[in-house]
């Protein structure tokens, strides 16, 4: 890469270090980053060859998800290298059974670009989305490595496209294939001559499919919801989206009922929270305690991992993060056949406008549109049944991603592994 790359990776890894003294953050950040070189010379295994995986953080995982189990399935000898660039990815699956090394991405210097890449050398590197680091990829293509980007999206605004692009183009040619989620992001990489881009679709719809499939039940939730006429979960939701949707439950009947999934929460946040809604609320670790949740008909989740489940729960979804940085996984939802409603940043997921579009999906951008909404799906069950079908419909009508990538490159790949496991099984029928 170019010297001006290198001195913006320097100062952004210096700038990290920085904010590390005060910000929580930025400390796990570069915690985690010196613990990468010690993980791997400690759990790598001489002989054995690995897949390398780096999502950005969990929701990049999660796209990931379906094809490292696949590897999984398919190829087990087959090593997994998982990292991550984030704390919220690293922290909730730093202990993921589905990878054989979890660990943070290095900063991307030159230096450590090489060190990292020479000490894994993988026979496959697959990044996840959008993740361009340019020392990296280029050790990659030096080293000859096949690299992959999968479930990517590409839109004109971004500085691929623009006249002083070219060196992150370059990064581009990096990868041996690009995957992308649909014909547009095809026509804008063709439209500055890369060529090596196959429309494979987007992996998430796999995964909350899996997901669907292996559901938890929480009987506690069962009970609480029973009596509700109508129920909206709020998933992954922050400060901005409960200013809206809150008020609109304190008008709401009797009969309905709330369940808040903070995106983010500590003690102090859940306290603040639960004094929020009419007649106050019940947190889900107080239900499995065995506590009466009495008068209360807001259920505040205070813990993790279980959000894809609890949407089994509910009559409708609002997502959060349509007030921030950008929504969150909105497919969670819309496989249980789920209206979901979210804010207005919704451009970078083609998820959400193909939702609106196909009748699954609401847009609002402030109190008043999002009332409208729920008053329609609150108290119109036709409504709300058709909105959930096509939101359900749409979803099925996009597996398949996993399948394509899997086949397309990564197979071939490991197919002395995977013909080796077939004869295996098929010694022992």
């Amino acid at each position: 890469m170019n010297a001006l790359y290198n001195i913006a990776v320097r100062l952004y890894d210096l700038g990290i270090r920085a904010a590390a003294l005060r910000n929580d953050k930025a400390a796990r950040i570069r915690d985690g980053r010196r613990l990468t070189f010690p993980t791997l010379a400690s759990a790598l295994e001489p002989g054995r060859r690995y897949v390398w995986i780096h999502a950005a953080s969990l929701g990049e995982f999660e796209q990931g998800r379906p094809l490292i189990e696949r590897i999984r399935r398919e190829s087990p000898h087959t090593g997994i290298i998982l990292t991550f660039f984030s704390p919220s990815g690293y922290e909730v699956r730093k202990n993921y059974r589905g990878a054989d090394i979890v660990c943070y991405l290095p900063a991307d210097t030159p230096r450590l670009a090489r060190r990292f890449v020479e000490t894994i050398r993988p026979v496959a590197a697959i990044f996840v989305k959008y993740e361009f680091w340019g020392n990296l990829l280029c050790e990659l293509r030096r080293l000859e490595i096949p690299t992959y980007l999968i479930s990517a999206i590409f839109r004109p605004k971004q500085i691929f496209f623009k006249p002083w692009g070219s060196q992150f183009r370059r990064m581009l040619r990096c990868f041996t294939r690009i995957y992308v989620q649909d014909e547009a992001s095809r026509r804008l990489l063709c439209g500055i001559g890369y060529r090596d881009v196959t429309v494979a679709g987007d992996t998430r719809f796999d995964r909350v499919t899996d997901i669907l499939n292996t559901t938890v039940e929480m009987p506690e939730v069962e009970r609480f919801v029973a009596p509700a006429a109508f129920t909206l979960i709020a998933g992954s939701s922050w400060p901005a989206d409960e200013d809206r949707y809150i008020g609109w439950f304190n008008s709401a009947p009797e009969s309905t009922r709330l369940i808040i999934a903070p995106h983010e929460f500590d003690d102090a946040r859940i306290a603040s929270l639960r004094t929020r809604p009419k007649g106050g609320a019940v947190t889900l670790s107080e239900l499995e305690a065995g506590r009466d949740p009495g008068e209360a008909r807001c259920l505040i989740i205070d813990c993790f991992g279980k959000l894809a489940s609890l949407y089994r729960y509910a009559d409708a979804a609002l997502i959060g993060g349509g007030f921030g940085a950008g929504i969150h996984n909105i497919n969670e939802a819309a496989v249980y056949g789920l209206p979901v409603i979210f804010g207005p940043r919704h451009d970078k997921f083609k998820e959400a406008s193909d939702l609106i579009e196909c009748g699954g999906g609401f847009c609002y951008t402030g109190r008043e549109a999002l009332d409208t909404i729920l008053q329609s799906l609150s108290t119109d069950a036709s409504t709300r049944a058709e909105a959930g079908r096509a939101a359900g419909e749409y979803v099925r009508s996009q597996l398949g991603a996993t399948d394509r990538i899997w086949n397309d490159s990564i197979a071939p790949l490991l197919d002395s592994d995977i013909d080796s496991d077939a004869k295996k099984r098929h010694s022992r029928r």
